[in-house]
């Protein structure tokens, strides 16, 4: 006893601290969107649409600079410096997609190029994803290309400080913001054209060009397959874009002004008229015949109505739901409200679909309600990328930022059609999905954010990893099968 309390006394040896180690990593992880930049020609692709925004050849181009802000995104940066702090890590130098790239530099880079050749990134964009299509098993491309394809557009304010920024106006809020105007292809959740205006710009003024773009910009694939369709939310209710979409030859379904000839068109709607909406409770669908001037005489109006009970109202004047009830019902009080009779709450949607009978309409607007995919988008580029803020005081610098966050949401897109097994399975899946999908914060921490130690011997890079990092190395595995770009 006396022998095992002497020896349960002694001191243990205390560490000495050591000099950093380079071999060491903590995004390991970027080795797989390097091997994903590879195989799709990520830099090659944009390069080749951009052209030189440099008199010399040397350095960095648009492809290296947009690619380089994505990796650092995907890897937890929030800021430009963040590039200088991935430039320390040493040895995730050797396995990131674009090394040595420094913030002064981008940001240099980024005021070079032109509104033409801003533009033109969604034409390298174009034939990213058109390789990626290439890539995947014939039924995964087809179910993706062979329609229904769908194109959302929607915008997103992004809060900015500094009163010297430029490119930014205060909006509705009081909030002096960014407004990022994006168009997406909603199955394959890719980003296919985008501008980034001012916190007061109205998207309805530019949305038929972004429109036209978005079409040039799909796989030629997925335009043949002739089920193209475009859905917007109540900001574009503008004859102009349905014009666009028209001539296109393509579907639309945008959503209307709660306007007072549409509350009028309410009593004229039989109440065997509306049927029940696909998967929602206490829904109903109805369709009307209304088109306003200068839009496609095919257009009719879609109406939804959700019935409510009156505690799921707010008795503030200015709350959303309220502003959905009927004028005659939307002025009084809760008390009042709850012997007034039925409550509903009426959304209205302008569309060229077929909704001839009561399926086929209810099918419609199902569709519709699914256009939140590119809010998840959105969502993904700020909380798991970093388009919550823009960092510069010169716009072309911030539209840069823009990019990367859309590019890094595009690539976590491509990363999971290409990994998923023949079946469908996705490997990346977690907690934090969209439809099945890993975000791209569930992405960081399960793929990208793996310490690693990288090691050197025969000429050949040797990636470590702890024990239970399984899926990288599955990962890296089955996107060194795919084959390399022509």
């Amino acid at each position: 006893m006396k022998r095992i309390r002497s020896g349960a006394g002694r001191s243990r040896q205390q560490p000495r601290i050591g000099a950093p180690d380079r071999s060491l990593t903590p995004n390991a992880g970027l080795a797989a969107i390097t091997e994903l930049c590879d195989r799709l020609g990520v830099i090659s692709a944009l390069d080749a649409a951009v052209g030189p925004i440099k008199q010399r050849d040397r350095g960095f181009g648009a492809g290296e600079l947009l690619t380089g802000l994505a990796a650092a995104q995907l890897a937890g940066e929030d800021f430009l410096t963040g590039l200088d702090r991935q430039r320390a890590d040493a040895a995730g130098q050797q396995i990131t997609p674009v090394p040595g790239l420094a913030s002064t530099t981008a940001a240099g880079l980024a005021r070079r190029i032109t509104p033409a050749q801003w533009q033109a990134v969604e034409t390298g964009l174009a034939a990213v994803t058109g390789r990626m299509l290439a890539l995947l098993p014939a039924e995964r491309a087809s179910a993706l290309a062979g329609g229904p394809v769908t194109i959302d557009l929607d915008t997103t304010d992004v809060e900015v400080y500094g009163r010297k920024k430029r490119g930014v106006a205060y909006n509705y809020q009081g909030q002096r913001v960014g407004r990022p105007h994006v168009a997406t292809w909603a199955e394959a959740e890719t980003v296919l054209a985008a501008d980034l205006g001012e916190g007061t710009d109205d998207p309805r003024a530019t949305a038929p060009d972004l429109l036209r773009r978005a079409l040039a910009a799909l796989p030629q694939r997925a335009r043949a397959s002739g089920r193209v369709a475009m859905r917007a939310d109540a900001g574009y209710f503008a004859g102009q874009l349905a014009r666009a979409g028209h001539d296109a030859r393509i579907s639309f379904a945008i959503g209307a002004k709660r306007i007072a000839p549409l509350w009028r068109l309410l009593a004229g709607i039989a109440e065997d008229a509306w049927h029940d909406a696909i998967g929602m409770d206490n829904a109903q669908v109805a369709v009307a015949e209304y088109c306003p001037d200068w839009w496609p005489a095919s257009t009719r109006l879609l109406i939804r109505r959700v019935l409510l009970d009156p505690g799921q109202v707010s008795p503030d004047p200015r709350s959303r739901r309220r502003r959905t009830l009927h004028p005659d019902q939307r002025a009084l009080p809760i008390p009042e409200l709850a012997r007034a009779g039925a409550i509903y709450a009426y959304s209205f949607i302008l569309t060229n679909l077929d909704v001839s009978a009561p399926d086929k309409a209810a099918a419609a607007e199902h569709w519709y309600r699914h256009r939140t995919t590119v809010e998840n988008i959105f969502r993904d580029s700020k909380l798991g990328a970093a388009l919550r803020h823009l960092p510069s005081g010169y716009p072309q610098v911030n539209l840069a930022w823009m990019w990367g966050a859309l590019l890094a949401a595009s690539m976590a897109a491509w990363l999971h059609q290409l990994t998923a097994t023949t079946a469908g399975q996705d490997i990346l899946a977690g907690h934090g999905v969209r439809g099945g999908k890993a975000m791209i914060a569930t992405l960081r921490w399960r793929l990208i954010a793996v310490p690693g130690r990288l090691t050197r011997h025969a000429r050949h890079l040797t990636l470590r990893l702890p024990p239970g990092h399984n899926i990288l190395p599955e990962v890296l595995t089955r996107l060194r099968d795919l084959p390399a770009p022509a």
